[in-house]
């Protein structure tokens, strides 16, 4: 397994639709909150070996379960809607044609029940790596006057759901706690020493900036989990002595008011990843081969 030597990964020297550019199906990008690609392959590169099992209680379209096959890990994913979930089953049949080594295994369902969800799995994780929900005032495609010439804001592909139960649909108080109890499942599925790492970016509402990397940390150690690392994970590109701006439309949207208002706040061009690890327990048994259990799906 290798070692993080640096606290700042360069993953944003692409644009994430050059990343997912034949590596996923074109229908992929109907998702509002995909993970980058690059994010993931380096943290799944980083935190485990090949064989092992990489689980994303969240996994939308994917990418986490996509990332791992191509690098020789198995993976698992459950997501909340079927409509993504049968992407993200589309998505790892088009990393096995592409040759990718590994097998994937997806589950619709509800992940604040994840132990119960995937019972065979309890004590196997290598990795945990999924992010939070973040709603549909941050997310979606979007071409403004400037693209268009006409007057307005035309806005598409910014819902995850129109399930009012989904978390992306939920205020602060109602997201933190089911994330939370999501994270409370995933511990049961890591083994002793296992990762569990998790990319989230603060936002603003109204201006005001949530701090949702505060709040997951929070929940982490509520749920058993020992910080272990911090890293940025930059979204923007490294040129020749400049950034590559790759801010999205909603962070320059709110920074332009801000601005407006008097306010000089900036549109963030990096993501947190904030890693954790389960406690080895002396008295907790080897878990046996991440493997079993874990099934490509037709």
């Amino acid at each position: 397994m290798a070692e993080v030597t640096t606290s700042v990964w360069a993953t944003g020297q692409q644009p994430s639709r050059v990343q997912r550019r034949g590596r996923y199906v074109p229908e992929s990008m109907r998702h509002p909150g995909k993970m980058l690609p690059s994010i993931a392959a380096r943290v799944i590169e980083t935190y485990t070996g090949p064989g092992e099992l990489v689980v994303d209680p969240m996994c939308g379209i994917g990418t986490t379960l996509v990332e791992a096959a191509h690098l020789g890990r198995h993976a698992a994913g459950v997501e909340y809607e079927e409509r993504w979930a049968r992407l993200a089953v589309a998505n790892l049949g088009h990393a096995r044609k592409q040759g990718a080594p590994g097998f994937g295994r997806v589950m619709a369902g509800d992940s604040r029940h994840i132990a119960r969800l995937l019972p065979d799995l309890a004590g196997r994780a290598a990795l945990v790596l999924t992010s939070p929900p973040y709603g549909a005032a941050t997310h979606g495609h979007i071409r403004s006057t400037r693209d268009t010439g006409e007057p307005g804001v035309r806005k598409w592909n910014q819902r995850y759901s129109h399930d009012r139960a989904n978390l992306a649909h939920q205020q602060l108080p109602h997201l933190l706690e089911g994330f939370g109890r999501i994270l409370a499942g995933c511990v049961e599925l890591l083994r002793p020493g296992g990762v569990a790492a998790i990319t989230v970016r603060p936002y603003r509402v109204r201006g005001e900036l949530v701090d949702l990397p505060g709040h997951v940390h929070r929940l982490a150690e509520e749920a058993g989990l020992v910080f272990v690392d911090r890293i940025v994970c930059l979204l923007c590109g490294l040129g020749e002595g400049r950034l590559l701006n790759r801010a999205s439309f909603f962070q320059l949207h709110e920074a332009r008011k801000a601005w407006a208002r008097g306010t000089p706040i900036h549109a963030l061009a990096h993501e947190d990843l904030i890693v954790f690890r389960r406690l080895r327990m002396a008295a907790e048994a080897d878990p046996g081969h991440a493997l079993e259990g874990v099934r490509e799906l037709e």
